[in-house]
């Protein structure tokens, strides 16, 4: 069992540092075409995650300590008010009650993020204002990215003069789907130029992509356009993070890092809500990329649900008894 002092350190022992951004590279189409995913070995693998990889008690709650520092916490509905994002920006300064910190010997904590659109990104920005909280905006014609080209570059320097440090774009699905990864890759590159300094996660939208195969192409893709992250989902799409895309985006990560020296982010985001599918990603994460990439900077969870499950976790795990889901409001 760990002391209350080694659960605050399990939580701080990884320094908080930054890495430098992602600069790209030519499109090396030679790399890109030998790319090839084994769709039945990479099942095989990620199914045998989630019963394998568990942590108890006060190491459990340091991992979700760990995950509520990840989490872009995020609003993307059509019916967002200034007073929502307002709530959230505050529950992403003290995403967990006071008391359920002092009782684990925490000190503050917040999230990785705030993920709006981009009509609230100001409200954001003043909300968080002070905090070291980065701003992230949903662009490109987000959530399917079909407005006119034009139309998306302007939406990003938009979002960047507004105040959003980091800018989460949607790809053109049909480039992917047709094999034109030139036209990708010209795309995400002047996405990534007009985000000027602020950092640009590439939402790829995996479950509109086919196969595994197009997942790890677009992702590399991507990266040597230079994203500075890689995403899986919208959250709009009938399909969102799953294991096998994960896996499949890791991989794609780990061999541009292993091939140019570049770190690259990544951000499963739709369908994660428990904590415990939060602690099967972290270990995921952990296996494949190592300990680097369990920092904000390089890892993010797009959730708004999820946040208050792990609350209701680490309450039980302090009392002993599951709360009620009122008692851990999202502001």
């Amino acid at each position: 069992m760990q002391t209350e002092h080694s659960l605050t350190g399990a939580v701080t022992a990884l320094p908080q540092v930054t890495h430098s951004r992602n600069p790209g590279m030519a499109l090396d189409m030679d790399w890109v075409k030998s790319v090839q995913a084994n769709t039945s070995a990479i099942e095989r693998r990620c199914a045998t995650l989630p019963g394998r990889r568990s942590v108890k008690k006060d190491y459990q709650a340091a991992w979700l300590l760990r995950a509520i520092t990840c989490i872009d916490l995020t609003t993307l509905s059509g019916d967002d008010t200034v007073g929502r994002v307002q709530r959230l920006c505050a529950k992403a300064r003290q995403p967990v009650r006071q008391d359920i910190l002092d009782a684990l010997g925490m000190g503050p904590i917040h999230t990785g993020a705030v993920c709006v659109y981009h009509d609230m990104v100001p409200t954001a920005v003043q909300a968080l204002a002070g905090t070291g909280i980065p701003v992230a905006a949903v662009s490109t014609g987000f959530p399917a990215g079909l407005s006119p080209f034009p139309l998306r570059v302007q939406e990003i320097r938009e979002s960047v003069a507004a105040g959003a440090e980091e800018i989460d774009i949607v790809i053109s699905r049909r480039h992917v789907l047709t094999g034109n990864w030139q036209a990708l890759y010209d795309e995400m590159a002047e996405f990534r130029a007009a985000c000027g300094p602020a950092h640009v996660k590439a939402i790829l939208a995996t479950g509109e992509l086919g196969t595994l195969r197009n997942v790890a192409r677009a992702s590399l893709v991507c990266m040597m356009a230079g994203a500075d992250f890689i995403k899986t989902s919208t959250g709009k799409e009938s399909v969102n993070a799953t294991l096998p895309v994960s896996l499949t985006m890791i991989r794609a990560i780990r061999d541009y890092h292993q091939r140019t020296g570049h770190r690259v982010g990544y951000k499963p985001a739709g369908g994660i809500s428990k904590a415990k599918d939060a602690l099967v990603y972290l270990s995921l994460i952990k296996e494949e990329l190592g300990n680097r990439w369990l920092l904000p900077d390089l890892f993010r969870f797009g959730a708004s649900s999820l946040l208050g499950d792990i609350e209701r976790q680490l309450e039980h795990h302090v009392t002993g008894a599951y709360s009620a889901g009122w008692r851990h409001p999202m502001g």
